[in-house]
């Protein structure tokens, strides 16, 4: 069995496990892993565009179609961390060279998607997702303290009186390793695997089938 060491483990290589690892610690060693191709991820297929607060004024009207759109109910102290944060992780975006649509003059381009009552959707043609994605993973290509491990499937938490030390996986040979870190980061998404037909690529599910069902004590 292969032993790996490091600080941060980041579990997932989509948009969302990329923006963690953009937001670690320099100083850091940081080990990402994902079931197939780094490519292979949901966020590469999303095609819709992402939601920003244009302004205060659009502050209530935002909060309200977010929680409508969930039924009401959504978090509401989540729902405001991600609406007051919105601009700032939409100027990161275009600082790692996400080409947002925009207008003759210049300025970004806004529309309307789904349960948005007003224009406030950010978009790159309909590949949003890919354009994002791309672009994340090759900032995060860049840091000399990231490595990347394709084809390392989750099998299970390592963990002992409710603390996690890393996690038990195996590689494409099915052979296991196991990844021991300071730090564990779930960015796998799969929730598409709930459900018998899905758009997602067939390989991202929540819980391996084969997955052991204890946990692995330390």
């Amino acid at each position: 069995m292969q032993n790996y060491k490091t600080d941060i483990l980041i579990v997932g290589t989509g948009a969302s496990g990329l923006f963690a690892a953009l937001h670690c610690p320099s100083d850091k060693n940081i080990l990402m892993i994902t079931k197939d191709a780094v490519e292979n991820s949901d966020s590469f297929l999303a095609q819709g565009g992402i939601c920003v607060l244009r302004d205060e004024n659009d502050y209530d009207s935002f909060m309200e179609d977010t929680l409508k759109a969930g039924h009401y109910e959504n978090r509401r102290e989540s729902v405001d961390i991600m609406i007051r944060s919105s601009r700032e992780v939409i100027n990161e975006l275009i600082g790692y060279g996400v080409d947002f649509a925009r207008q003759e003059n210049g300025e970004l381009n806004y529309t309307r998607e789904g349960c948005h009552s007003k224009a406030r959707i950010l978009f790159h043609e309909d590949i949003t997702g890919k354009e994002i994605t791309r672009n994340l993973l090759k900032a995060v290509q860049k840091l000399p303290n990231v490595r990347i491990l394709e084809y390392v499937t989750m099998l299970d938490l390592i963990e002992r009186d409710n603390t996690c030390f890393g996690i038990l996986a195996k590689d494409k040979n099915n052979e296991y390793l196991t990844i021991e870190a300071d730090n564990t980061i779930l960015a796998s998404g799969g929730i598409g695997g709930l459900y018998e037909h899905s758009t997602n690529y067939p390989h991202l599910t929540i819980l391996s089938k084969k997955s052991p069902t204890s946990k692995v004590v330390r």
